[in-house]
């Protein structure tokens, strides 16, 4: 029969379910937790879904073989923008239209056959994860770990809300396309900064994270070692003196002026000058993020104050309102030394201020250093030697070279011995602020009462539910329109009060789902018992583009789950190993219109590089799919076409799954047919009454059964190191070899067995009907991982391929254990060297063990 994987792949998905074999059970065995990051609740799952959930896959059902309790959860990051959107757009409701995407989505990926515990299964929308979110975050504020305070945010005034720096592009909102304004508004924030140290420290004990991953959250964290220093005022009684922070104290003598965040209290006091309230204004409607402070066009306004430098109380330096100065930061004051920092320099070259030299090359004089910068900065690692042409820590003009580390050192040190500064610790990472004013998020569990003041809601009232009859018909959060809502009754004094409208950063809601997947049915946050046996995620699986944010606040809140009591100890970092997978990509076909813009064309609407009317199209290689440019594949298309276990193979076979794997047609239909071989081998290989070689007699092939023990070392091997397209090119070579092996009856169906394992991380079905059709009992996914025989794979002979003048001429095949000295006689008794060495002998011979010989005649 020819095989057919529609029928196949249902008939063992039923039967998976059935026998419950992947609910995950606490139980004596060693435990493994492997998780992919789940995936928000679309509508369509795409290429990527399936390389993602399918490398989880593989190392769930290696792992269970190996005789783990195994653990491999599905949920869905439910709330957010997207389905707010999506009602204001189309009409109807945001929880409709997630559910709805759940339920598309699910049926969608449940015929890829993944080893998923489904009873598991939750949406971070549900009543339920609402429920203990919201109990999770009243522990924290109990603990300390949440504070509310006014501050500087981005503000979309079309839409209406809070902005994250990663949704301000190019200093305008995502959705609105309007710029964004800096707004200062009371937030609710966690206190991460609480634990900058030790989440920058603990990343050197994750072994198992990417080096790069590792370096993106350090950078993000920043710990920096500067100084605090005060420059006081000259004419502003009401603020004797102005706090800056910097990180390169050694080119204070470069410093020219100080440039201040239009919320900075002197830039308010001032506001009253309506030159200074524009200025301000137009400040703040620069972006916070560090890429749209760098690519902002610099503005600024002289506020008339003027400060004298600490180390020249001669020199009065200017004080400006400057729109790349944040509050958050530091003190929201700047210290400007141009000739060294870009930022700087672009500000003092568009308003005349003067760009002195601290440093210069080694050997360069003031002149010299101060004409180098007139056009571009001269910043140096500090770990370099420069010319402090004017000096550092008080040196005044002495020259001298010096790193900047041991200058800044040095400076430090001086500052706070002749008392202008303090030596201080400061990170780049700020507090998290996880205020949101949207309505399709977890609300935040508070009231403001005007007698008690701001009150934590009663654990007792949980969940604090979202109201259903809400309207987009305006921009802006629907809970402050709602008319009844926000009444709610103080726990505190019993008087009337009014619910905070603000909900949670989605953020929040994937910070902790891992742990919530140990026990989620629980009517806690975690079960105990659960928690101690499930954590830590072993094996976390799911694109770099989460590296930094999701990763870090998954460490935080971690840690603070620890201190409220709901993770153990060891669950202070829960993510033993991450692998950051590469994407799908695929051509782009397109033609031009008529003003020469580009037309994108399916796939399905190219062949043989036209179109049906004989237009030739252009190609663009391996572009990431994108739904405008039309080169997306359906998943659900290719299960249909193919099967499951195609696109299984097709995705871990291309490419190593760090990298980047495209979709080829082409690809596809060759994984199919090599599967569809594998098939026919055990077919004809079977137990089953009518099977070809059904009573044959039994034949050994010593050489097929030791090819399939090397397959077990070499597959086990590549499965342990996230080499899948290494496994799968042994299993290539253990299928060519049983197709070309006499081996026959028993020996034979043992090998297709040993087949059929090796294969059923990657291709579960298919391995199911080869294992059957080869005499297994029960079901392969049941069967324990394979054990290598140690003697087969010693090898006892090895051939040898021989190049002859760079050429390869033939092969030889000599005992494993030859002499290099007796190989080179064997290769010059072979018919083909004597035949091309003509009766001479060879200019060179050289034998590499164990890989190749070459000959230069």
């Amino acid at each position: 029969m020819p095989y057919d994987p529609a029928n196949s792949e249902s008939r063992w998905q039923q039967a998976w379910d059935q026998a419950g074999t992947f609910v995950a059970r606490r139980d004596e065995r060693p435990k493994y937790y492997v998780l992919e990051m789940f995936p928000y609740p679309s509508g369509r799952i795409h290429m990527g879904h399936v390389r993602n959930y399918t490398m989880g896959d593989v190392v769930a059902r290696y792992k269970r073989a190996q005789g783990f309790s195994i653990l491999h959860p599905m949920g869905w990051d439910a709330f957010g923008m997207p389905a707010e959107n999506a009602a204001m757009e189309n009409g109807g409701h945001p929880r409709d239209w997630t559910y709805a995407n759940i339920a598309t989505m699910k049926q969608q990926m449940k015929p890829l056959g993944l080893a998923i515990d489904w009873t598991r299964e939750f949406a971070t929308c549900d009543d339920d994860y609402v429920a203990q979110q919201q109990a999770l975050f009243l522990d924290m504020l109990d603990a300390g770990l949440i504070y509310r305070k006014a501050a500087v945010v981005n503000w979309d005034p079309v839409d209406m809300t809070v902005l994250a720096n990663e949704q301000v592009i190019d200093g305008k909102g995502w959705r609105s396309g309007e710029p964004v304004e800096r707004r200062e508004l009371t937030q609710w924030f966690f206190r991460i900064t609480d634990y900058a140290d030790e989440l920058l420290d603990a990343l050197d004990g994750l072994d198992g994270w990417p080096e790069k991953v590792r370096l993106m959250q350090a950078n993000w964290i920043g710990r920096s070692r500067g100084v605090q220093l005060r420059f006081d005022t000259v004419n502003a009684p009401d603020f004797p003196g102005i706090e800056v922070y910097t990180t390169r104290p050694d080119t204070l003598m470069g410093a020219s002026f100080l440039s201040i965040s239009a919320d900075h209290p002197l830039a308010k006091s001032l506001e009253s000058d309506p030159a200074i309230a524009a200025v301000a204004a137009e400040a703040r409607r620069t972006g916070t993020s560090e890429e749209a402070l760098e690519k902002a066009e610099k503005i600024g306004i002289d506020t008339g104050i003027r400060v004298r430098h600490p180390l020249d109380p001669s020199r009065e330096l200017p004080v400006w309102i400057a729109n790349f100065v944040l509050m958050d930061y530091g003190t929201g004051a700047v210290m400007g030394s141009p000739a060294h920092d870009q930022r700087d320099h672009d500000f003092a070259v568009k308003y005349g201020l003067p760009i002195l030299a601290a440093f210069g090359e080694r050997g360069a004089t003031r002149a010299q250093a101060d004409a180098a910068v007139a056009a571009q900065p001269f910043t140096p690692p500090k770990s370099e030697p420069v010319t402090y042409v004017r000096g550092f820590a008080g040196e005044g003009d002495q020259t001298g070279d010096q790193t900047g580390e041991a200058a800044v050192d040095a400076a430090i040190a001086h500052a706070e011995a002749q008392g202008y500064g303090e030596g201080v610790t400061r990170f780049r990472l700020r507090d998290w602020g996880i205020s949101r004013q949207r309505y399709w998020g977890c609300p935040i569990p508070v009231l403001h009462c005007d007698t008690c003041g701001v009150v934590p809601e009663a654990k007792a009232n949980l969940p604090v539910l979202l109201p259903l009859d809400v309207s987009f018909d305006v921009p802006g959060n629907p809970l402050d329109r709602h008319p009844t809502w926000r009444d709610a009754t103080c726990p505190g004094c019993g008087g009337a009060a009014r619910r905070e409208t603000d909900t949670m950063d989605t953020f929040v809601d994937s910070s902790w789902y891992f742990a919530r997947f140990t026990s989620p049915h629980a009517t806690t946050p975690t079960d105990a018992a659960d928690a101690d046996y499930w954590m830590n995620v072993d094996q976390y699986i799911g694109g770099v583009e989460h590296a930094i944010l999701h990763l870090l606040y998954s460490r935080f809140f971690a840690r603070a789950m620890v201190r409220t009591g709901h993770l153990p100890a060891k669950a202070s970092e829960p993510i033993a190993a991450l692998f950051t997978q590469g994407m799908v990509t695929h051509e782009i076909y397109q033609t031009r219109d008529d003003r020469g813009r580009p037309v994108y064309h399916l796939p399905e609407e190219v062949s043989g590089g036209k179109l049906a009317d004989g237009t030739a199209v252009e190609v663009i290689p391996s572009a990431k799919m994108s739904k405008s440019k039309k080169n997306v594949v359906d998943p659900v298309d290719i299960v249909t076409r193919f099967g499951a276990d195609t696109a299984r193979w097709f995705m871990l076979s291309d490419s190593p799954p760090e990298r980047d794997v495209e979709w080829t047609a082409s690809g596809a239909e060759a994984a199919s047919k090599f599967l569809a071989r594998v098939y026919r081998l055990a077919e004809e290989t079977g137990a089953a009454p009518d099977a070809p070689d059904r009573n044959a007699p039994d034949r050994d092939d010593p050489d097929l059964t030791r090819a399939a023990h090397r397959a077990i070392d070499e597959v086990t091997r590549a499965l342990d190191g996230f080499a899948f397209n290494k496994a799968i090119a042994k299993l290539y070579e253990l299928a060519n070899a049983v197709g070309r092996s006499q081996a026959s009856g028993e020996p034979r169906r043992a090998v297709m067995r040993i087949v059929a394992q090796l294969m059923a991380p990657m291709v579960p079905h298919l391995a199911e009907d080869v294992w059957a059709l080869s005499g297994g009992q029960g079901m392969a996914v049941d069967a324990p991982w394979p054990t290598a025989d140690a003697a087969a794979l010693v090898q006892d002979s090895v051939t040898l391929p021989i190049q002859i003048n760079g050429k390869r001429r033939g092969e030889i095949t000599v005992p494993a254990a030859m002499s290099p000295a007796d190989v080179e006689q064997a290769v010059l008794a072979d018919e083909a060297v004597q035949r091309f060495l003509n009766g001479q002998p060879p200019r060179k011979l050289i034998v590499v063990p164990g890989r190749i010989v070459n000959v230069v005649a």
